[in-house]
Formats: structure tokens, sequence, C-alpha cells
């Protein structure tokens, strides 16, 4: 589709299609980088959509609108771009998501003007224009493997994974809590007197009474966690009959998504 371009009073001939492709092409490298750095497991399909929601922004250069409207236009676009990619969680998730997108744009926008202006390509505002191929088409070719590549193989190691993370559901005398579980190999924490294993979640569930205090050996030091007993307790929809503890811990869990940390458990 040819699209005629006013610039400074000289006509410019714009391939709107090839336009189109180009910011398709970077909405999803920008997309994948942010998977990749974010560590989210997503489908391709679903990136491919986002990423074909982000090139619609493209055609409103050639809308007359002013520019705080443009900027609005383009954070909405943002917005249904995360949303459509990596669903939304909790708002700590999705503004993750959100200000790694900026900032991948940030540097890939700064690094493609870099190259523009190294190789001479004449500019006429926001417009780079050269004989022959463009700069930003060269770049899409050549990197677009590579950063695929990259996304696939952390794709590989994530899967694998997700084998830790668990659906639980955590029954006390103060009801059912519903949250995500990661077992830890690492996590040798168990009562002393009845060598029950505990489970690890933040205080901020810590809800009711019935509280007894475990002593738990750390590096330095000995320190009580407060614990419950549990009564109940499904992972991935299975009871586990192991007799286990819930421990209420202070720091906060640094895992992405997780809100519990599991032992082994046998079943």
């Amino acid at each position: 589709m040819l699209f005629f371009y006013n610039v400074n009073g000289d006509t410019m001939k714009i391939y709107v299609d090839l336009v189109l492709f180009l910011n398709f092409g970077f909405d999803f490298l920008l997309l994948l980088s942010v998977s990749i750095l974010l560590r989210r497991m997503v489908s391709i399909n679903r990136l491919l959509l986002g990423a074909f929601i982000g090139s619609l922004s493209i055609l409103f250069l050639f809308i007359n609108i002013n520019s705080v409207m443009l900027f609005l236009l383009k954070i909405i676009i943002s917005i249904m771009m995360i949303l459509t990619s990596f669903g939304y969680k909790d708002k700590v998730f999705f503004l993750k998501n959100l200000g790694f997108l900026y900032m991948a744009s940030i540097v890939l926008g700064g690094f493609l003007y870099f190259l523009n202006v190294q190789f001479s390509y004449k500019q006429q505002g926001l417009v780079f224009f050269h004989e022959g191929l463009s700069i930003n088409f060269i770049f899409l070719i050549i990197f677009s493997p590579v950063i695929i590549y990259i996304y696939v193989r952390q794709g590989l190691n994530l899967k694998n994974n997700y084998s830790k993370y668990h659906k639980v559901k955590l029954y006390t005398d103060n009801g059912c809590i519903e949250c995500v579980g990661y077992v830890d190999t690492g996590n040798k924490v168990v009562d002393p007197y009845f060598r029950r294993k505990i489970i690890l979640i933040n205080k901020k569930y810590s809800l009711g009474s019935n509280f007894i205090f475990v002593p738990i050996n750390t590096v330095n030091k000995t320190s009580l966690i407060k614990c419950l007993k549990l009564d109940k307790l499904e992972i991935d929809g299975r009871v586990i009959k192991e007799k286990l503890l819930l421990g209420f811990v202070d720091e906060k869990i640094n895992i992405d998504g997780v809100d519990c940390i599991l032992p082994e458990i046998g079943g």
C-alpha cells in the first residue's frame, strides 16, 4: 500500500505494509525481550497477537491528531500489548511487565537511532531514509533469530523449573489459604520435637490464633517461628497425607509469583 507523506514541503513515498511489518517485527522483539528478562513463560501466539496490536499504532502517524492524544493512544496500545501477551495477575506483575516494555523500547530505539546516524542515513523529522535496504530492516533480519533462539532456550529451562511450581491449598483451623507454592529442595526447616516439615509463607497470611512457636536453626542463630498445624494440604488437587506445619516468616519470598516455599514432600 503506497502512501505519500509530506515532510518539510517534500513529498515522500511510504509503503504502509512495509512500515507495518517493521513495526510488528520490532514489537515482537520487544515482547520477546520482556519475556526473557522477566522469565515469563508465555506462548509465541500470545506474543504475536500482542505485537500485531502494537504494530497498529503506526497508523496513528497518518491521522491528524495532536501530540497529546497520540501519546495517550500509544500508552493505551502498550497496555493492550502487555495484557494480551502476559495477562494480569496483580498490579505489581502488570507494572513490572509494562515498565520493562518501556525500558526495552527506549534501549532499542536509542540503538537504532545511533545506527542510523552512524551509517549516514538522511533524516527528515523522525524519518530516516537511504537508497537501498533500511537499517531497521537489516537489524530485524540479523537479530530476530538470535533473540528467538534465546527465548526458546529459556523457555525450555523454564519448563523444567515450572515442574517445581504448584497450586496449593493450605487448610488450618483459621480457614483455607489458596496460593502458589515452589518446591525448594534446600528447605530443610523442621519441627525439632516431632520432625514435621515446615512450609514457609509470608506473615501477611497469618490470621486467627492457636499458633505454636517452633525453634529453628539459621546460619548465625536460633530463632522462633510462628506456626500453625495444617489440618489438610492439597497440591495440584492431590491430598497430601504427610503431617506438616505452616510457618510464617517476615521476609518476602523473592520468587516471582510464588507465595509459599514447599519442602520435598513424600505424599
